[in-house]
């Protein structure tokens, strides 16, 4: 796992990272001049308690990950993610909907 973080990465408990994963608070400006710079983005990345997050995902700047979700392999999850939810994909999207077993 990898984690880029020039803002803060907030990971909940009982949560699971697959290998070759990364999270990402770091984006560039979109114009040239703003790279020349170097001039870095910086937001945060948040994920709730009991995810799991297959190998090979890519969180990107700014997401906010739900309690009880399940990221799938490979995906690359670009917005928030609701909770008690499989996505999957580039970019990710709800595959479906899963039951929260947990009564706390």
């Amino acid at each position: 796992m990898t984690i880029l973080d020039i803002a803060p990465v907030t990971i909940g408990d009982y949560v699971m990272i697959g290998p070759n994963t990364l999270i990402s608070t770091v984006n560039h400006p979109m114009n040239p001049a703003g790279r020349r710079k170097h001039l870095g983005i910086a937001k945060p990345v948040t994920i709730g308690n009991d995810v799991w997050i297959g190998g090979n995902v890519t969180i990107l700047p700014s997401v906010n990950i739900g309690n009880n979700v399940v990221v799938a392999a490979g995906a690359v999850v670009t917005k928030d993610v609701p909770d008690n939810c499989v996505v999957g994909g580039v970019p990710a999207r709800v595959i479906r909907e899963i039951e929260n077993d947990i009564n706390e």
